[in-house]
């Protein structure tokens, strides 16, 4: 299987009995799974198995559910607020008793706002049951289309790293075969830079001289960076073929990429080995902006 971005969106639709609704679900980067659900009201048991579904579907990324419902929702009844007819009614008589007036009608009551309210009495527990896993497995299809839309841009996203982890594995090979790294272009900086210290007319001990040129040398040897960076090129390329998600690993391997680089950087002497380091991490900051979305 190739390799899941963390990006992707899906929508599904549904209708039982006059209900319609419709889930969407988007996706993005995350270093661990965020969940967070809107439902509306009335619909909150369907949070806990949404939020199961997404667990056992999903390893990575923030993921933003949303469902949204309309039509029938259950059958409408006229409930009259007592509470709220006999404060009228009270200080309606209140107010006839100091100045007097004709008695209360019903119809102006009613026609007061708060005094008559719509209700919907909601459907029976066993066609609220039908209802959710109605809507549940309709969630499971979106769910579904967002897993192939993470799995297609996986392998776009598979590619571009591929081809960057090619490129790293080029350049620590034309680093690995520079003339710059030969015993004969070392001993030439080497003497160079003695010949430029002799021209000053400094006393130079001529064992110590030596001993510096040795340490020198080989704090400018690159042998195991490039074999550091080897082993990484086979473990990334182990990574992409394993069809797992593998967006962490990745993540600290690009980051033994770049230490390996900035040493090489640090350790290079020459303009062309300076050249090579500098291009390889710029690659390597690539790779790294790219495995940021790796599930």
């Amino acid at each position: 299987m190739p390799i899941a971005s963390m990006t992707g969106f899906a929508r599904a639709s549904g209708e039982r009995q006059g209900l319609f609704w419709q889930w969407e679900v988007k996706s993005v980067n995350g270093k661990a799974l965020d969940v967070r659900v809107k439902l509306p009201p009335g619909f909150e048991a369907l949070d806990l198995p949404v939020r199961a579904a997404l667990a056992s579907g999903f390893r990575r990324g923030n993921l933003q559910v949303s469902l949204t419902v309309s039509g029938a929702t259950g059958r409408e009844t006229l409930r009259l607020n007592r509470e709220v007819l006999d404060q009228l009614v009270a200080a309606g008589e209140e107010l006839r008793g100091r100045i007097g007036g004709e008695p209360l009608r019903a119809d102006v009551l009613l026609s007061i706002k708060g005094v008559v309210e719509v209700a919907e009495t909601g459907a029976d527990e066993a066609e609220a049951d039908r209802r959710n896993a109605a809507m549940l497995a309709n969630f499971g299809e979106a769910l579904t289309a967002l897993a192939a839309a993470r799995r297609a841009e996986g392998e776009r996203l598979e590619a571009v790293v591929a081809a960057q982890i090619t490129r790293i594995a080029a350049l620590a090979g034309a680093a690995r075969t520079s003339p710059a790294r030969s015993p004969e272009a070392i001993r030439a900086r080497l003497a160079d830079q003695v010949s430029r210290l002799l021209e000053t007319g400094a006393a130079l001990d001529p064992d110590r001289l030596h001993q510096e040129a040795v340490i020198a040398a080989t704090r400018a040897d690159i042998q195991e960076e490039l074999d550091r960076l080897q082993a990484h090129v086979e473990a990334a390329n182990d990574l992409l073929a394993s069809g797992e998600a593998v967006g962490r690993k990745f993540d600290f391997l690009a980051q033994e990429f770049n230490r390996e680089a900035n040493t090489l950087c640090s350790k290079a002497s020459d303009r062309a080995l300076t050249a090579i380091g500098l291009e390889l991490k710029t690659v390597i900051d690539q790779l790294r902006e790219q495995v940021q979305n790796i599930e």
